[in-house]
């Protein structure tokens, strides 16, 4: 089970925002591989974010607070060390949808985040 660390820096929601995406009903996830010089590898980090579209200010923290036990419920079973997590809060979805929903969202999402990827497979080169 890895220790979560939030993210603080503008440049490491950025370095995820270029990364894999899972979206759900609920919220997006974004999620990177960190490098092996990068910051402590034996924990999973995770940062948060909402935007205007969300809402006002108590909709936006609501939602927030909604993600953020979602990840400490989720993250440890399911995550990986060595990787930074961002939730995205989507507008009417994120506050509004029940939670054990939010829960399987979360799940599925990470379930694609580190599956495999796939290859398409096409014998004959394009004409």
């Amino acid at each position: 089970m890895p220790a979560l660390a939030g993210l603080t820096r503008r440049a490491e929601f950025l370095a995820a925002a270029r990364a894999r995406r899972a979206g759900t009903a609920g919220f997006l996830l974004q999620a990177r591989k960190r490098r092996p010089d990068e910051a402590a590898s034996e924990v999973a980090r995770v940062g948060y974010t909402c935007s205007r579209k969300v809402g006002n200010a108590v909709a936006r923290n609501r939602a927030k607070r909604r993600l953020r036990a979602l990840a400490r419920e989720v993250l440890p079973e399911a995550g990986r060390a060595g990787w930074d997590y961002v939730l995205i809060g989507r507008p009417g979805a994120t506050a509004e949808r029940p939670y054990p929903l939010l829960l399987d969202d979360l799940r599925g999402a990470l379930a694609r985040i580190h599956a495999p990827a796939r290859r398409e497979s096409n014998p004959e080169p394009p004409a």
